[in-house]
């Protein structure tokens, strides 16, 4: 009989749809109630079910999921909160119920009204310890099965009073080491530990000396001192309440019979042999000794490792930390106690263990009935997790059809009551992890409805065609196959697959028409229509061909065939295996040809173009393809592996090897150079001086010693010039004897008894070899012996020579030559350069200065007497300073030769300036004279004429202007210039005049431009603007300001007016 469980899940597309059959519903509901259900045929129930799971929307129906899961906790006893909630959060359609387990039974919540459920989390009022604590689960169910969360904890902090009140004294020998025991209160949850010495809040101060253990809240003083004498009390804080209670004080008083002799270490403070640490927490070991004097402490691997670089030490080195622990951090510890009188080890083995973590997890499967349904779980840990598995919340034990191996679950024969929840569990000593899944067993009959038959299939005849059939079923359905009406037997050419498809080989025309599929299970049978139209094959008239073409020519490829033309035809083309992209590609490659035609038109070849090209023709029966090979010649490619095989210091030997001669033989080669001096790569000579395609070696003549070469060949054929050679490696020529001298040996001027030569150095690629420097050789002229001296440097350019008994102004017979490692080359050729010469000694005398202008001063000096200085004078510097200004900012004017005057520009008006002149020579200035003073004129009128009328008679041209009134800080107007010229003439000519009127006798048959301005003791004044009197015909005209710029014909005495501002139009 079926239970009343199995009996809902054959119920439960009752719960998911309005609309599911009534009848059915109805009756299986009264069979659960009444429970007088009979034993039924296993297809009826089967039937029912599917009927079911067809009208299930499986998204959005399925069994219980947990959102959250409850975390332990521990809850403070003294907390004012007074509660306690475990979160569960759990999603499902239908909507799960929640109930919860207390270490493994179900918690009545209705029994205890300290309980009640908050949208699943469970809530408890006023926790008792010996009620409360314990391990909890939270159970979501609906009617797709149970699933059980991860097991949280939930634990009690507390930390009760000291039950003593008074304890011993404790007597001990200044220098003995002394332990004071902390003895903490009955408590639960973690204790930190502190000592308080005397009174609150003198705490003790943890060193070297004294340490407080965090594991059993002891104080260790190493060796006591006098100052250690008084009470101490132990102080014990529970880090989850935050609680805090004072132990009883202990005295500590010093015996009268004496000190206490040095003693070696005694370790009092060790961690275990055997720390197990968890993967990502932080790991402590404390170490102390007592000991006289006071023990270090150090830390080591037992294995000979480095300790992590991460670990932290603490207290003196009495606590060593080690944060995120890792695999790698686990093994063999030591702490070493050690004083001058011995040392003490003491040893522990960390061990790293980790809770067990999903490497991979279970997920929902919806299997059909009779199908084989398979699960793995795997997940990591240390020590290896062990695995079990529950269904609906209950162990799941291997039985019959149900195999269980570790991680494993396999059913290979599925059937409805294996529909549920299940659960792989993976658990070591050290945690428990959960994974779900939903296994839904589904049993329908066939259904085209989303896998009809293709309407209409298309095959050439002597092809293979396959009709698919794949209706939705459960369990697998038979196949039967009609063409037409008629039942369709197999034979040779026609198969029906094992999946229900069928397979048509070496059609013919004969085996067009209508094709049905017939599925039949113990659900049902259902059908599917299709139609065969079989279509004559394509077939390639022209193929494309293989051709041999050169570089820069174009070509075409054909590519025709004759096909079916009610079907759609595509041409593709490949090359070298990759489809050629026309869009991509245009430049080179384009589609022509007709509708039965895809030929391929290739432009400019390129010898990247060489390769097989493959036409591919394809209609919705058929494909097929024709292939061509190209060939492209071209220039040849590089050589390759050009070595310098050996050099002297002006040749070299080189080989290579041939490159590519791309379908056209190697005419001829051609070697390149470059050096660090030269411009890019330059072709050099060679023996023999035409190397023929068929030469690889060549010896490279004319090239410069001690210079570093490199090299490169190019090889060409009768189709051009290819691509060069990688450089060679780079080599540096032999040494030789210097060949080029200094150029442009010169010298002359500076400072007193100084001979100075200069010259320009030799480039770095023609000193021919290292130690490069120069010989400069001088003697006074008409004498035999020379003067040698070395210059080292080769970026010298200058050599001074200085004696004070050299005459100044002295002629000498110059030369420089050179010389390198290999020895000296020769001189250049002598020139004569004269030796330094005095600065003049005298100062000009009779300095005058006169105003010219505003901007313009005049100065005169006479020179100093011939027989009164020394020193050769070449000209002499004029300063000028304003008297606001300060010397040394001075402009600075310079004449050449016996000029004794000089005008000084760029003044400004009505400024009192001073001069001074002195006479300069190569070796430089003289004494200056007495400073004079100036002060220029006032500035010109800044106001230009104005109101410029101008008439014409008898060739005459008749201007009146405005009388110019100066500023009072401007110079008096002396009269006025008129500036005339030609309208395609550049020079100009001036009239002066102190009157404001003026009379030109100009001719008409030219344009004239014509400008007025004021001068004055300052200077010249504003000029007005530009005015055009155009060339006119009639004797008699007249204007104002500036001419337009077309001519005016005009009656007697008819006037032009003309805009002062039309200057745009000159």
């Amino acid at each position: 009989m079926l239970t009343k469980y199995s009996l809902i899940t054959k119920i439960k597309g009752c719960l998911r749809f309005p609309r599911s059959p009534v009848v059915l519903c109805d009756s299986w509901a009264h069979l659960l109630r009444t429970g007088t259900l009979k034993m039924r045929l296993l297809w009826e129930l089967l039937v029912l079910h599917s009927v079911m799971v067809c009208l299930a929307d499986d998204n959005t129906l399925h069994g219980p999921v947990f959102l959250q899961e409850p975390n332990s906790m521990i809850f403070p006893l003294d907390s004012e909160e007074k509660k306690v909630k475990l979160s569960c959060e759990v999603k499902g359609n239908p909507r799960p119920t929640i109930g919860w387990k207390l270490n493994g039974s179900s918690i009545d919540v209705g029994m205890d009204y300290r309980y009640s459920l908050v949208e699943g989390s469970l809530l408890i009022n006023n926790p008792n310890k010996s009620q409360d604590a314990g391990t909890y689960q939270c159970v979501a169910t609906n009617p797709f099965g149970t699933i059980v969360s991860r097991e949280a904890k939930l634990q009690f902090a507390y930390l009760e009073n000291f039950k003593t009140r008074t304890r011993s004294t404790v007597s001990v020998r200044q220098g003995q080491g002394m332990v004071l025991l902390c003895g903490p209160p009955p408590h639960s949850g973690e204790l930190s530990y502190a000592w308080i010495f005397n009174e609150y809040p003198s705490f003790v101060h943890q060193d070297s000396r004294r340490f407080v253990s965090q594991e059993t809240g002891n104080l260790y003083i190493a060796k006591v001192e006098t100052s250690d004498v008084g009470n101490y009390t132990c102080v014990v804080t529970n880090t989850v309440t935050n609680s805090r209670v004072l132990g009883p004080p202990t005295p500590l008083v010093l015996r009268n019979d004496g000190v206490m002799g040095e003693y070696e270490p005694k370790i009092e403070v060790q961690f275990p042999e055997t720390v197990p640490s968890a993967k990502g927490t932080t790991v402590k070991l404390e170490c102390f000794a007592l000991g006289n004097p006071v023990p270090t402490i150090s830390w080591r691997r037992a294995d000979g490792k480095q300790i992590p670089r991460k670990a932290r030490r603490h207290r003196s080195s009495g606590l060593l930390e080690i944060p995120n622990f890792q695999q790698e951090d686990a093994g063999p510890y030591e702490c070493v106690a050690e004083n001058v009188r011995g040392k003490n080890v003491a040893r522990g083995q960390l061990t790293f263990y980790a809770q067990p973590s999903w490497i991979q997890r279970i997920g929902d499967v919806h299997a059909a009935i009779e199908e084989r349904v398979s699960w793995e779980c795997r997940a990591s840990g240390r020590p290896k997790p062990s695995y079990r598995w529950l269904k609906d919340g209950e162990p799941l034990l291997p039985q019959g059809r149900v195999q269980l191996e570790q991680g494993s679950l396999t059913i290979p024969n599925v059937s409805l009551s294996d529909a549920g929840m299940y659960q792989c569990v993976a658990e070591n000593r050290h945690g428990v992890i959960f994974a779900s899944a939903e296994l839904s067993v589904i049993a329908i009959g066939p259904d085209f409805s989303k896998t009809l038959l293709k309407k209409l299939t298309l095959v050439k005849v002597g092809g293979d065609v396959i009709i698919e059939c794949k209706p939705k079923a459960s369990p697998r359905p038979t196949y039967s196959w009609k063409k037409g009406k008629d039942i369709l037997r197999e034979n040779e050419r026609i198969t029906v697959l094992d999946d229900g498809s069928l397979r048509i080989v070496n059609v013919t025309k004969s085996d067009a028409g209508s094709y049905t599929c017939v599925a039949t299970n113990h659900f049902g049978t259902a059908s599917s229509t299709g139609s065969l139209v079989v279509k004559d094959p394509t077939r390639v008239m022209v193929s494309p061909f293989s051709m041999d073409v050169t570089v820069g020519e174009s070509i075409v490829l054909p590519c025709q065939v004759s096909h079916d033309h009610s079907l759609d035809i595509v041409f593709t083309w490949s090359f070298n295996g990759h489809l050629i992209d026309f869009e991509k590609d245009g430049d080179h490659f384009e589609r022509v040809g007709g509708d039965s035609a895809g030929d391929l038109m290739i432009r400019s070849i390129q010898l990247k173009h060489a390769g097989k090209y493959v036409c591919m023709v394809q209609t919705s029966v058929d494909k097929l393809s024709a292939a061509a090979d190209l060939i492209v010649r071209g220039p040849p490619g590089p050589p390759e592996a050009v070595t310098i095989d050996e050099v002297t210091d002006t040749t070299a030997q080189l080989s290579w090897r041939p490159g590519a001669d791309n379908h056209s033989p190697i005419t001829m080669y051609v070697v390149q150079a470059r050096t660090p001096f030269s411009v890019g790569w330059q072709a050099v000579s060679t023996v023999p001086e035409i190397i023929d395609g068929r030469t690889f070696t060549a010896t490279v003549v004319g090239l410069n010693p001690w210079v570093e070469y490199e090299f490169r060949v190019v090889a060409a054929n009768l189709i051009g010039i290819g691509e060069p050679s990688r450089p060679s490696e780079k080599r540096r020529t032999e040494e030789a004897l210097p060949e080029v001298t200094p150029a442009n040996v010169s010298g002359g001027g500076g400072s007193k008894s100084e001979l100075v030569i200069t010259w320009e150095t030799v480039p770095e690629e023609l000193q021919n070899g290292g130690g490069f420097g120069y010989v400069v050789a001088f003697r006074p002229l008409g004498t035999v012996s020379w003067m040698q001296t070395v210059v080292a440097s080769p970026d010298a350019a200058r050599y001074v020579f200085r004696n004070e008994s050299l005459p100044p102004f002295s002629p000498y017979e110059v030369k420089v030559g050179v010389y390198n490692n290999k020895g000296e080359g020769s001189f250049s050729p002598v020139t004569v350069v004269y030796s330094a010469e005095e600065e003049p000694t005298r100062a000009p005398t009779t300095v005058l200065a006169r105003s010219l202008s505003a901007s313009d001063v005049e100065v005169s000096w006479a020179p100093p007497w011939e027989n009164q200085h020394k020193g050769r004078i070449q000209g002499y510097e004029v300063r000028c300073w304003q008297h606001d200004e300060k010397e040394e900012n001075a402009k600075r004017i310079r004449t050449v030769g016996n000029q004794t005057s000089t005008k000084v520009s760029n003044l400004r008006g009505n400024a009192l300036y001073h001069l001074a002149v002195r006479a300069y020579n190569t070796a430089g200035t003289g004494p200056s004279s007495a400073a004079v003073n100036v002060t220029t004129k006032k500035p010109p009128p800044s106001q230009p004429p104005g109101n410029i009328v101008w008439n014409s008679s008898d060739s005459k041209i008749i201007l009146n202007w405005d009388q110019v009134k100066a500023l009072d800080n401007e110079s008096e107007v002396r009269g006025y210039k008129v500036l005339y010229r030609w309208n395609r003439q550049s020079s100009t000519s001036v009239i002066e005049t102190n009157k404001t009127s003026v009379e030109l006798s100009l001719p008409f048959d030219e344009d004239y431009i014509i400008e007025i301005k004021p001068f004055s003791d300052g200077g010249d004044g504003s000029s007005s603007e530009q005015i055009r009197i155009p060339k006119i015909s009639n004797a008699y005209a007249r204007g104002s300001g500036s001419s337009t710029s077309s001519a005016c014909t005009l009656s007697a005495l008819s006037t032009i007016m003309i805009s002062l501002t039309a200057r745009s139009s000159l």
